[in-house]
């Protein structure tokens, strides 16, 4: 069994997209196939002097908290720094990553497997740092991933295409799913998406026919960009024999425009 362990850069994670993620879902990705969970931390940011003075953002603040422990997770807490700086300009500042790269190195030593959720770029040295001592590095992230930090981790998977993982919206018994393009004729205009389930053994690739009419993306360049996320239904095409097809598809992600390094 592979002993793992998460890190969770919750603040990124937070305003990169992932506001709302299901730490139950994420409990349940750690210990699926050949694995089982033994560290999950959370680091997160509390702004103490709204602790003080606001109960709605202190009642929120510490519930979002409970869920976390309810959920097996250590909950870090980093408290926001203000800063006036010469011009008179009020910034604040809760930066986690000393403490959360810390914690990584010191823990990794019992673990086989890192499952560290950011975008964040400034993490790479210590992905390299937990592979040179023999564990596994998979990194997921939303929105506005470093490109550099995808390419170092041994594997990269978008929050997005996690089945559960940030809930889908849709009305009862619609099969609603989260994908990716891995082909399509645009001379034709037809194509494949790729999605996910997720059970105890594992994450399991599946793929589904789609036409870029039942898209309301207006033309199909963005088809060609395979890392571009998908909303679409999946339901049985009438005539075809009760294969599927995707349709109401909806652009989720463009990621070309959204990655930094």
């Amino acid at each position: 069994m592979l002993k793992t362990g998460i890190y969770v850069d919750a603040e990124n994670i937070r305003l990169c997209g992932g506001y709302g993620m299901r730490y139950d879902i994420l409990v349940d990705f750690a210990n699926a196939g050949n694995s089982v969970l033994l560290r999950a931390n959370s680091y997160v940011a509390e702004d103490r002097t709204r602790t003080k003075e606001d109960s709605e953002y202190r009642l929120k603040l510490y519930r979002y908290h409970d869920v976390l422990r309810q959920c097996g997770f250590k909950v870090i807490k980093k408290f926001v720094q203000h800063f006036v700086d010469d011009e008179g300009i009020l910034t604040t500042k809760a930066n986690a990553d000393m403490d959360l790269a810390i914690d990584a190195l010191l823990q990794a030593r019992n673990l086989d497997r890192i499952v560290l959720l950011t975008g964040d770029g400034d993490f790479i040295r210590l992905v390299l740092a937990l592979q040179n001592m023999g564990c596994r590095v998979d990194v997921i992230a939303f929105k506005y991933a470093s490109k550099d930090l995808k390419e170092v981790a041994d594997s990269y998977l978008s929050g997005f295409l996690v089945p559960g993982l940030l809930p889908i919206h849709a009305s009862s018994g619609v099969n609603r799913q989260r994908g990716m393009v891995v082909n399509y004729n645009s001379d034709r205009g037809f194509g494949f998406m790729r999605y996910f389930t997720l059970d105890r053994e594992g994450l399991h690739p599946h793929s589904v026919f789609f036409h870029c009419s039942k898209s309301d993306v207006a033309g199909d360049s963005v088809f060609l960009e395979s890392a571009n996320i998908f909303e679409f239904t999946i339901g049985e095409t009438e005539g075809n024999d009760g294969r599927t097809e995707a349709w109401d598809i909806t652009l989720l992600e463009e990621e070309q425009n959204t990655v930094i390094r």
